[in-house]
């Protein structure tokens, strides 16, 4: 039985939605964030970096969202959320699959971490340091996060997908950015990534998922 080592409003919610999309069978080991926002140490006793998503299936222990993805595809997926080998679709789902830690992930974590500074440090330095990471995020952060952000649009104008015209493994990897960079931008005037997140959210494996995971704030 595969269990998904689960952290609240973490990226390894996606796992669950697409076990839930695969009808696998499943269990939920939940773990909740301390006050300093981070991974409780317990995890670390499943993997050494005690970092979600983690899954186990016997003996076997995964970590990081796309191995586990890959894996659950290669022993449970029989063709399904991945368009037909060879196609540019394919390809398609190739690129967002590792796309969405590879590059997409870092700008918005920096984003992050510009807020979380000021807000941890002494009272009486966070004036000065607010003024300087919001100097950093305009002028570093904002333009690439605005350049991820044209790219996703721009991919999901053929089908509303983001590789192909159905649903697939792409669309999945991807929600997890779309969601948390909607905190910030709101999509008014992206209305693909806006309808891109209806769309998935109505989806009765991804309600499960949150039911099966708990509470989700990006959702």
């Amino acid at each position: 039985m595969i269990t998904v080592h689960h952290l609240n409003n973490s990226r390894s919610q996606r796992i669950l939605w697409m076990l839930e999309e695969l009808g696998v069978p499943y269990e939920v080991k939940r773990y909740e964030r301390g006050k300093d926002m981070q991974a409780p140490k317990a995890m670390r006793q499943i993997h050494p970096l005690g970092k979600s998503p983690i899954l186990t299936d016997g003996e076997r222990t995964i970590a990081e969202t796309g191995a586990i993805v890959e894996y659950i595809l290669e022993r449970h997926g029989d063709g399904r959320l991945m368009p037909p080998p060879g196609t540019e679709a394919y390809w398609q789902a190739r690129h967002f699959l590792h796309y969405a830690e590879g590059s997409a992930m870092p700008p918005l974590f920096l984003m992050l971490v510009l807020q979380m500074i000021p807000a941890r440090a002494p009272m009486l330095v966070r004036p000065i340091l607010r003024s300087a990471m919001q100097k950093v995020d305009t002028l570093l952060v904002l333009p690439q996060l605005k350049l991820h952000l044209d790219h996703w649009e721009q991919s999901l104008g053929a089908t509303g997908w983001f590789a192909g015209p159905q649903m697939s493994v792409a669309d999945i990897m991807m929600s997890f950015p779309v969601e948390a960079a909607a905190q910030r931008f709101g999509y008014e005037d992206r209305p693909r990534l806006r309808e891109f997140l209806l769309r998935i959210h109505a989806r009765p494996a991804y309600r499960q998922g949150l039911k099966r995971g708990g509470p989700y704030a990006y959702a």
